[in-house]
């Protein structure tokens, strides 16, 4: 049987392999003269720019807090948590890139920046399209990039301007890393599969050691040309395996079952991790769930829609703490402005959030926090 060392080091010669055969391929066929008839596709090369922001105003209704002159008070604040500037081209219709920049709050207490916007880098990736020689929609990434799983989610979650999805609010995955992926629709629109080898630290940090994480997700769309009332069911497995240091598992499984139609989208998710930072420290297992249900009041994207969200996630599942818990409650209404038509859209949602750390001994960072908030989307 191969070890998770060996396993991990052939996906990689693959994912290369690929990457060159692949390249060959293209040359190859660059030198064939077409037939008399033939088509060419369209490789003019072209840059576009685009740009999301996410604004909002909190109020938090507890835990209160003491000012400056020790009055008790309610948090509240305007901010910004999201603003991408997003820069994408095609040198010919088998290549193209992507470059976004992301803005985030400073929060070094040692930097002369602290609490001020800061620019950093998102995506920086250039895409091999496969759709010359594959099923439409197949490509190789190289670069920072997209993860498999979150990625994905985010399209049928469409409320990432509310707060960050399950998965990466409980810190157990991160939504962009640097490495090589490899992605591949199925015929008929019956599923896709995307797999990656990357450094497993995130985009907001450096490689720290010689450890690699391989992340595959798998869909299905089993009924993808059937009853269109079944269309949009979906089913995904997803597997991250990763090591902090050699041999010290960092393990990731997610289950998620997901269905859209044109009155509502609904998502459930299972998802377990298991970790150990050193050879010295105690491996810790979490586990938990979350479901969501988005009615559509109008149609998707256009006019009013509802949004119900609740998490549950056990950190650690040994028996002294398998009664602990961090329960997710988000209830809101969302308005859509209507569009004439493209990818752009703009929303605002009205919602109340709670976060509760249920059966933690109480302190100031495991007090019950709640929340109430207007959330503005634009994205062009």
């Amino acid at each position: 049987m191969l070890t998770r060392l060996s396993l991990r080091h052939a996906l990689f010669s693959g994912l290369v392999s690929g990457i060159a055969t692949l390249a060959f391929a293209a040359s190859a066929s660059a030198q064939v003269t077409p037939a008399a008839g033939y088509t060419p596709p369209d490789d003019t090369q072209s840059v576009k720019v685009g740009a999301v922001v996410f604004t909002d105003y909190t109020f938090q209704s507890s835990p209160s807090a003491t000012d400056g002159d020790s009055n008790t008070i309610s948090p509240n604040s305007f901010s910004v948590s999201r603003a991408y500037l997003n820069v994408t081209g095609n040198l010919s219709h088998v290549v193209n890139f992507r470059i976004t920049t992301d803005v985030a709050r400073e929060t070094g207490s040692g930097s002369s920046l602290n609490g001020s916007y800061t620019v950093r880098l998102k995506y920086g990736f250039m895409q091999i399209n496969l759709d010359d020689w594959m099923t439409k929609g197949s490509w190789v990434r190289i670069g920072l990039q997209q993860t498999p799983f979150i990625d994905f989610t985010e399209g049928v979650y469409r409320y990432r301007f509310q707060g960050a999805t399950f998965t990466d609010k409980e810190g157990l995955l991160t939504s962009s890393d640097n490495g090589v992926s490899f992605h591949n629709n199925f015929k008929n629109n019956y599923g896709d599969f995307h797999v990656g080898l990357y450094n497993g630290e995130g985009y907001s940090k450096a490689e720290a050691n010689n450890t690699k994480s391989v992340q595959v997700r798998f869909t299905v769309r089993p009924f993808a040309q059937g009853d269109p009332n079944m269309r949009g069911l979906r089913f995904t497995v997803f597997y991250d395996g990763d090591d902090y240091i050699q041999n010290d598992p960092k393990r990731r499984f997610v289950a998620e079952t997901s269905y859209e139609s044109a009155h509502a989208a609904l998502n459930f998710d299972y998802a377990k991790a298991k970790d150990q930072t050193t050879a010295t420290a105690t491996q810790v297992n979490g586990q938990g769930w979350s479901v969501w249900f988005t009615p559509f009041f109008q149609q998707k994207g256009d006019g009013w829609e509802g949004l119900f969200r609740y998490d549950h996630y056990t950190p650690n599942t040994a028996t002294a703490t398998s009664n602990q818990a961090h329960e997710h409650t988000i209830v809101g209404l969302a308005y859509w402005f209507p569009h004439p038509g493209g990818n752009a859209s703009a929303a605002l949602l009205f919602d109340y959030d709670q976060y509760k750390f249920a059966n933690f001994a109480v302190s100031s960072s495991t007090a019950t926090q709640k929340k109430l908030a207007v959330h503005c989307l634009i994205n062009f």
